[in-house]
């Protein structure tokens, strides 16, 4: 395999990786409802409504991810659907370890620096609207 394939198969991995963890996400709030977030979100002053751009970030942007349609426009929304995370869940958590002496937001922050990742080099040549 050549070095151009191998890169582009490391974005596919990549891609996949972020798409299928993001997107379990994602079902389990259409499994569940979106009762928790919209309360976090009116908690902190936005109107409710803002609670359904979860679905946009958690099963939309995912499938673009996995599909490679419009990659890095989904992992920016997956990105922005971090920081909103961040800001709404994990704020008292930024500054902590766990109990095995990591970052006690490891998951959600390999979430957000991978989509950054992407955003930056791109979905590669297995993708729906590759160049």
């Amino acid at each position: 395999m050549n070095q151009a394939a191998m890169q582009d198969f490391g974005k596919l991995v990549l891609r996949i990786a972020l798409g299928a963890l993001i997107l379990l996400h994602g079902i389990s709030k259409l499994k569940n409802g979106l009762g928790p977030i919209e309360g976090m979100v009116v908690a902190h002053g936005f109107p409710g409504f803002v609670a359904y751009g979860v679905l946009i970030g958690e099963v939309l942007a995912p499938l673009m991810l996995l599909f490679g349609f419009h990659a890095r426009i989904g992992a920016v929304i997956v990105a922005v659907n971090m920081l909103f995370a961040f800001v709404l869940a994990h704020m008292g958590q930024l500054g902590q370890l766990n109990d095995q002496g990591g970052w006690a937001l490891e998951l959600q922050g390999m979430f957000l620096f991978t989509a950054i990742a992407i955003v930056l080099i791109g979905p590669g040549r297995y993708a729906i609207n590759q160049r």
